[in-house]
């Protein structure tokens, strides 16, 4: 769980410390006390930058600037899923870095991509990718587990793949590191997994590269942090373009935005996935988890019940559909309606989604569902890991969305 200090927040957003104090003393921003010292979860601090801090006229002045969006159609290629069926992978390769349980290789794989090689430094979070991915799924790659910034780390990765043909690089490298004068980015310990993914793609050089994080990332220091990331691209041989997509449109049963970044060093243009799904068909929350309902609880698939007490759940059963537990958290404690998309699932609080039917939270299973991870995905690690896996991840429906813009564009 990344976390950042009172001095960064401000830095991030470009605003006073006493501006972040203040939106903390008025509940607009969720902190904690670690060792008497206020912390902010990156997570919470990207909310409250793209909801509450920025405003939607700054946010969209940055999307204008940037998105010049080429949508396409990949409805034609729906039906088709590497994850069930062997046949549907195509001749492509990737790379996924920091790929945690393998939320965006999973969805890859949906589209026809042959994983070749992971870097992931959590431990239960390599244990869940090389289950599902070489022990059940049989894929022949390296996954690298230890810290991407090792020169010995990346000359394996290079020495594993120097043989193949490298099609795609993904990745979702932490943000919070960023902190700039103008556009020269200051040195952070953090910054450095973003510049450790530049230097790789630009060793390895794939066609294609996919960048995903937060959509807070957009207004963070009014958008130069998004300028920057374009420049560095380009300098080492990468057009980019990128906008925000949200899961939902891909037939995800969640709202979860994301910014999407693509790039290639071929001449091509870069195509985002058009949207599937529309606030009339959205596959809902009660769709996604209902087979659930009636289940008893089974370790085996992630389906472990909360241990509430009689009290708490009585707490639970009255809480309206749409509405948090306690008043000041807006998607923490949440339950969320049956009939539309949950709200975001996420690693910091994923098992205080509050199940709208049942007097209790949600499941690991559950919430995997949600984030649209197929049922024979088993997440590995005690049940507190497994729900910042499942928080963490980019849903696999959205990455297939995206692998499957990847692949049409390959084929022109």
């Amino acid at each position: 769980m990344a976390i950042i200090t009172i001095q960064e927040a401000a830095e991030l957003a470009n605003k006073s410390q006493k501006t972040i104090r203040r939106a903390i003393a008025a509940g607009k921003l969720k902190a904690t006390k670690i060792q008497n010292k206020t912390r902010i979860n990156q997570e919470d601090f990207d909310d409250w930058v793209a909801n509450v801090c920025c405003g939607s006229e700054q946010v969209d002045n940055n999307v204008v600037k940037h998105d010049e969006v080429n949508w396409i159609d990949i409805s034609d290629l729906w039906h088709k899923d590497g994850w069930k069926r062997k046949k549907d992978l195509t001749k492509y390769n990737f790379i996924d870095l920091f790929s945690g349980a393998g939320g965006l290789s999973c969805g890859m794989v949906m589209a026809g991509f042959n994983p070749v090689a992971s870097v992931e430094i959590m431990p239960e979070a390599v244990e869940t990718y090389k289950y599902n991915f070489i022990e059940k799924k049989k894929f022949k790659e390296t996954v690298e587990t230890r810290d991407i910034r090792s020169k010995e780390v990346k000359e394996k990765l290079y020495e594993a793949v120097k043989n193949v043909k490298v099609d795609v690089i993904v990745g979702g490298f932490p943000c919070q590191g960023f902190s700039m004068a103008g556009y020269r980015v200051v040195d952070d310990p953090r910054n450095s997994l973003y510049k450790e993914m530049k230097e790789i793609v630009e060793h390895i050089k794939p066609e294609f590269v996919v960048m995903e994080n937060v959509e807070g990332l957009r207004s963070m220091l009014n958008g130069k942090v998004e300028e920057k990331i374009i420049e560095d691209y380009r300098e080492i041989g990468y057009e980019i373009n990128l906008t925000v997509l949200n899961s939902a449109d891909y037939g995800v049963p969640q709202f979860r935005k994301r910014v999407i970044f693509i790039g290639n060093r071929v001449g091509k243009k870069n195509y985002h996935p058009k949207p599937l799904y529309n606030e009339t068909n959205y596959v809902t929350l009660g769709q996604g988890i209902k087979r659930f309902k009636n289940m008893e609880e089974s370790i085996e698939i992630n389906h472990i019940f909360p241990r509430h007490t009689e009290e708490m759940k009585k707490r639970l059963a009255l809480v309206p559909e749409g509405k948090s537990l306690y008043k000041n958290y807006s998607d923490a404690w949440k339950k969320s309606p049956w009939d539309k998309p949950s709200c975001t699932v996420k690693e910091n609080h994923g098992g205080t989604n509050i199940h709208p039917k049942l007097p209790r939270c949600l499941t690991p299973r559950e919430l995997a569902a949600l984030q649209s991870f197929p049922d024979d995905f088993i997440f590995k690690g005690s049940k507190k890991w497994q729900l910042v896996q499942i928080g963490n991840a980019v849903p696999p429906l959205m990455g297939k969305a995206i692998g499957l813009a990847l692949i049409k564009n390959m084929n022109e």
